[in-house]
């Protein structure tokens, strides 16, 4: 009975902070760069996070920005864990993201501004072309975020990894960072459509430079990758 209280009067606060911080932020992107807004992204995140009723604590914090791109791994709970990360990072960060997403109204175009790669996971050849396309930006000097489940668990546990987000790697030899994100399953999960409060943990691990996985295999690489994501949440 909390649980749906909480939900029907968070929810109206939480689409009032989004429907302000869209507005705004839709109306900056059209004159400063998505890299330069960063900060004002951030801010946005957290305030809409906190308006669902979630704290968000960095206990092991990211690695320091530097000149080389980075590609951050996480495990896939809820749809805040995106909004988690972006409030977490001191730097901009681009991502994939389902290909639907683009056709909602809003949303489709601060992702299209901010400059999310759209991908279609049903269909190989569409998904190989958007994961190329983010070979492309880590090349490029700009870091992405991406979940090697491809989707959020339906029951809480870390689901099986695709290969696809380490052939990227091997492809670029960018510098992995595991990230692990604990709390947003049981604040608001696929399944259900009330609210929690409660406090998002998010805890990045140690960089993984390409020198450390150069004699890796794809399955190898994701196999600890995982490993080391397992380590983070528990």
């Amino acid at each position: 009975m909390f649980r749906t209280l909480f939900s029907i009067i968070a929810y109206p606060a939480a689409l009032t902070v989004f429907g302000l911080g869209a507005g705004i932020y839709l109306l900056a992107v059209l004159f400063i760069k998505p890299q330069t807004l960063h900060p004002l992204a951030r801010l946005i995140s957290r305030l809409f996070l906190l308006s669902c009723g979630q704290v968000l604590r960095v206990e092991n914090p990211p690695p320091e920005p530097g000149a080389e791109s980075r590609l951050y791994l996480f495990n896939h709970a809820s749809l805040f864990d995106v909004f988690a990360l972006v409030a977490a990072l001191p730097h901009y960060v681009t991502s994939v993201g389902a290909e639907k997403q683009f056709s909602w109204p809003v949303w489709g175009r601060i992702v299209k501004r901010y400059g999310v790669i759209p991908i279609n996971r049903k269909d190989l050849n569409a998904a190989i072309h958007s994961l190329g396309r983010m070979e492309t930006v880590l090349k490029s000097g700009v870091s992405c975020i991406i979940s090697p489940e491809g989707t959020r668990t339906l029951t809480g546990k870390l689901g099986p990894f695709k290969k696809g987000p380490f052939h990227v790697a091997r492809h670029t030899g960018v510098t992995l960072v595991p990230v692990g994100i604990i709390g947003t399953f049981a604040a608001k999960n696929k399944l259900d459509w009330r609210l929690k409060p409660g406090i998002i943990t998010i805890r990045f691990g140690d960089p993984l430079p390409a020198a450390e996985y150069a004699q890796s295999g794809v399955e190898e690489l994701r196999d600890m990758v995982r490993e080391r994501i397992i380590d983070l949440i528990k």
